[in-house]
């Protein structure tokens, strides 16, 4: 599990499409403290199972169907990527519930500096936006962020100016695709409802 609190962001050193599956090193500085063959990162807000370990690079093989559902499909060699270690059992929630587990992409409609901060809009699929809701928790490529308002089929986040310089955000532009997770707890909820109606 994750809180969606970016720990750095990673640079994609290289790309090698396979059959099944590609395989996506990143080089990364903290993060790669500790880690070993077999643990889990997310990045970019997906979980994925380290590989290979290299000096400060990280290998990954992502399996197809994980292209196919997320954002990881469009990165490029330089590309920045979120990165952050599984949250210890000990270990502060500064974010939300975070599983690393991406619901679908959404594409960016609006990224732009509005005074001191900026604003961004991301159009999502019915499958997201029926848990979407004013002040709700949403991880947008594994950053936990808040929802100011939501429309028909998009919503709209405001973004301070830290989280744009930390975050792979300072390369997104309009018409982007973003990974979006929404919070576990509407699942549940909804699932629950659905069951007793």
């Amino acid at each position: 599990m994750f809180t969606g609190i970016v720990e750095e962001t990673g640079r994609v050193a290289s790309i090698r499409v396979g059959l099944e599956s590609t395989e996506l090193t990143v080089v990364v500085n903290k993060t790669r403290r500790g880690l070993r063959v077999g643990h889990s990162l997310a990045v970019n807000g997906a979980c994925l199972t380290v590989v290979g370990t290299r000096g400060n690079r990280l290998r990954f093989d992502v399996l197809n169907e994980t292209l196919e559902r997320t954002n990881l499909k469009s990165v490029k060699t330089d590309s920045l990527v979120n990165v952050e270690r599984p949250m210890r059992a000990d270990g502060r929630l500064d974010g939300h519930f975070v599983l690393g587990h991406v619901d679908a992409t959404g594409t960016i409609r609006r990224y732009e500096k509005a005074g001191t901060d900026y604003v961004l809009e991301v159009a999502a699929p019915p499958s997201v936006m029926r848990y979407i809701v004013e002040k709700c928790s949403v991880a947008v490529d594994g950053i936990s962020l808040t929802v100011a308002s939501v429309r028909r089929g998009w919503f709209r986040i405001w973004i301070i100016p830290h989280t744009h310089a930390v975050t792979a955000l300072q390369e997104r532009r309009k018409g982007d695709l973003v990974n979006l997770e929404a919070d576990i707890l509407g699942k549940y909820v909804d699932k629950l409802l659905l069951k007793h109606r």
